[in-house]
């Protein structure tokens, strides 16, 4: 049987997926010195070692969010904002125009004028997944 010295040498760690994109976000922090059990702890070789004094450093460095994991050090780290499906802009854009057809065509029983069909239409295939090769929203009409 292992002890616990010998699968951790460092006692301070901080983990983070290793097969994620990095960088990417410190998801724990372990004390081995301290715990009664290292069942639920990753390989050390998976974990980064940190230092006693990065460790006791709770106001800049050990902190529950805001630390991330780049080549194997530990950074400053803020979660992207996941980029908006150009599905879902489209579906939030199809809202806006048929509001603005109905609020300038329909209710005043006027035909809608073609650039508006147009643009509807294309904005309807982007969102219901139709049209996969476009990479941005088509331009309103004026």
């Amino acid at each position: 049987m292992t002890d616990a010295k010998t699968a951790y040498p460092d006692r301070y760690y901080a983990a983070y997926d290793t097969t994620a994109p990095q960088p990417t976000p410190v998801i724990g922090w372990y004390d081995t010195g301290s715990m009664s059990s290292l069942a639920a702890v990753p390989p050390a070789a998976s974990l980064i070692p940190v230092s006693a004094a990065d460790w006791a450093n709770t106001t800049s460095f050990r902190l529950p969010s805001g630390r991330g994991v780049l080549n194997g050090k530990i950074i400053d780290y803020t979660d992207p904002v996941p980029p908006v499906h150009l599905a879902t802009q489209a579906q939030n854009a199809l809202v806006v125009a048929h509001q603005t057809v109905w609020g300038n065509y329909g209710a005043l029983n006027e035909p809608t004028p073609e650039a508006w069909v147009t643009y509807l239409k294309a904005l309807r295939a982007i969102a219901e997944g139709q049209d996969t090769t476009s990479t941005t929203l088509p331009e309103a009409p004026a």
